[in-house]
């Protein structure tokens, strides 16, 4: 639910992209100005939520409009919205049972259940921030290893193989910001986890204060 919590608020973080654009120097690579590079940004967003089968936007450079995707750029972002749209399905499934699944313990009657809530919190917690820690580290040893399996399992075509010399797509998009994007995604998903957590882990010890109160008032 974390993860894919993550790649949700990435895909519709339009300051992530305009962050890739400004580090990677993507004004001066494809001769596009700063407000033509947004409203691809914000494009691409909405597409992702829309329910167009193609994506069709148009910018101008050198104050000359042109379509900024061809159609092998079309056809592979048609596939990256399908991973986008099943991320969303996964984000919903895990939520609503989450969410029935504490809800059920925290209305409960009985008090024990709500401490137990709270212990498999942090027990997942601590999970999803072991699971982030691993993935990050093996990022940082090899991006581009991951990067392609990533491709080759989540693909069945060819079409995410662009040429960086004439396809807008991965000029607008290279490695770096996948590996940006990839750390942001981990650190979201590692936050909300510590948040989670650390909820958890106060409720616990309130309670644990409050069970030792009454104890030392019998006594």
């Amino acid at each position: 639910m974390l993860l894919t919590a993550g790649i949700c608020i990435a895909a519709n973080c339009q300051p992530l992209y305009e962050y890739g654009f400004n580090k990677y120097n993507i004004e001066q690579k494809t001769g596009l100005e700063d407000t033509e590079l947004e409203k691809a940004a914000g494009g691409l967003i909405s597409y992702f939520n829309s329910d167009e089968e193609s994506i069709d936007i148009t910018v101008t450079k050198d104050g000359q409009p042109f379509v900024l995707f061809n159609e092998r750029e079309v056809a592979h972002l048609r596939d990256v919205k399908g991973l986008i749209h099943l991320d969303y399905w996964v984000l919903l499934a895990t939520s609503i049972y989450a969410l029935s699944y504490a809800g059920i313990n925290i209305f409960c009657l009985r008090e024990e259940y709500r401490r137990r809530l709270a212990r498999e919190v942090i027990d997942g917690s601590g999970f999803t921030l072991s699971l982030m820690i691993f993935f990050g580290l093996m990022v940082m040893l090899n991006f581009e290893r991951v990067f392609l399996q990533f491709h080759l399992i989540s693909f069945t075509n060819d079409l995410w193989q662009l040429d960086p010399t004439k396809d807008y797509l991965i000029m607008l998009f290279p490695q770096g910001f996948w590996y940006d994007a990839t750390v942001f995604c981990a650190l979201v998903a590692a936050g909300l986890a510590v948040l989670l957590g650390g909820a958890a882990g106060i409720y616990l010890f309130i309670e644990r204060k409050k069970a030792r109160q009454q104890t030392d008032l019998m006594k």
